[in-house]
């Protein structure tokens, strides 16, 4: 089965479904309403691991363990592709006060991940002086969010998609069960099937088209430090503070959780206790000023947990939604597993968790 694809919305989530329906043969049109990767896709920190991986339900687990395992040679395959760098590194991450850290290393040990409380000396130690209980994650990686999406769009073009940006959905025709064209602002267009994949957006309804369940925007502030390449070459995590290093230098420092609409402002407030707790893990930062603070717009679910399934109303129209704080880190199992049912092929992972039926069952708790 082949034909032609319409994408609604060009983040990560969307151009990775774009990639592998080109790689299996498909034609795409991708669909952004504003410049692709714009919101969250650009926002986060490109942590290729849920922050404390033994945290998670077995849904999340299993959809980052075959993402984290294939991501070496998915971004292989981009930059090959695109013939752009998405700097990918496998630098590590040191989580910091860890409570049930035997716990941890016996739930990385039984998903084949490589874990350990040895901190190699070539690490920064005063970082963690004092601090209880830390545990190395040696293979965790990152990837540097806004070349990613610039990776992913060349690659998803050089493979003969197409992407329209400023291009806004505003519902669609649908007969007899199958959806027949979009309504967009640059007009009427058809297509066999439709894949859903607008992030935060996903779960405001739409011309005859209803709305993601339990979906929605949750922000996170962010800020950026440039310091001298090497002053730091690991990721740092501590109690929902994470420091990541760049190559050249910069330091991103994240992040909050908060459920405020479809507001992406800043405020002194919150940039100042990110900096203070920034500082207690990497003192250097004490004397130097920020020199961006931003927020992106999660597309927050119940659980961290997506939905990757056919519209219940809808032969032709699929979904690609609700990836929470992992977008980045579960975009090639998702994808992969999203394009398998297009396919009708029998997926590598149950999909039943990630099912519309399932995601109406969830239920946002106290916390977020």
């Amino acid at each position: 089965m082949s034909g032609h694809t319409l994408i609604v919305g060009g983040g990560v989530s969307g151009l990775s479904v774009a990639l592998v329906l080109l790689q299996r043969g498909h034609q795409v049109t991708v669909l952004e309403r504003g410049h692709t990767g714009g919101e969250s896709s650009w926002a986060g920190g490109g942590i290729l691991s849920p922050l404390l991986p033994w945290d998670y339900g077995a849904s999340v687990s299993a959809l980052a363990l075959r993402s984290m395992a294939a991501y070496g040679e998915w971004i292989t395959a981009i930059e090959a592709v695109s013939q752009l760098d998405t700097e990918f590194w496998r630098c590590g991450l040191l989580a910091m006060a860890v409570t049930v850290p035997e716990q941890a290393l016996t739930w990385c040990t039984q998903q084949g991940m490589v874990a350990t409380r040895e901190v190699p000396v070539s690490l920064c130690l005063s970082t963690v002086a004092g601090e209880a209980l830390p545990l190395w994650l040696p293979e965790v990686a990152q990837v540097r969010n806004p070349r990613l999406v610039a990776a992913l769009r060349a690659a998803v073009t050089k493979l003969g998609g197409t992407i329209h940006e400023n291009c806004t959905v505003k519902g669609l025709d649908a007969a007899g069960g199958v959806a027949t064209t979009l309504q967009t602002t640059a007009g009427t267009l058809t297509a066999d099937m439709i894949v859903i994949a607008t992030g935060a957006w996903s779960g405001l309804s739409l011309t005859n088209l209803p709305a993601v369940p339990h979906v929605r925007p949750i922000r996170g502030q962010m800020l950026l430090f440039k310091l001298e390449p090497g002053v730091l070459d690991t990721i740092l995590y501590r109690q929902g503070l994470y420091l990541i290093p760049r190559r050249d230098g910069h330091i991103l420092v994240g992040s909050t959780l908060e459920d405020a609409g479809f507001d992406k402002s800043t405020d002194a407030v919150t940039l100042a206790r990110l900096h203070r707790e920034a500082t207690e893990l990497l003192p250097v930062l004490a004397g130097v000023q920020p020199i961006r603070h931003w927020a992106g717009l999660r597309p927050g679910s119940p659980d961290n947990i997506p939905i990757i399934d056919r519209h219940p109303d809808f032969d032709n129209v699929f979904i690609n939604v609700g990836h929470y704080r992992y977008g980045v880190t579960l975009a090639p199992a998702s994808a992969e597993l999203l394009v398998d049912l297009m396919e009708g092929r029998t997926p590598a992972l149950d999909p039943a968790p990630y099912r519309w039926a399932a995601a109406l069952q969830r239920r946002w708790g106290d916390t977020l």
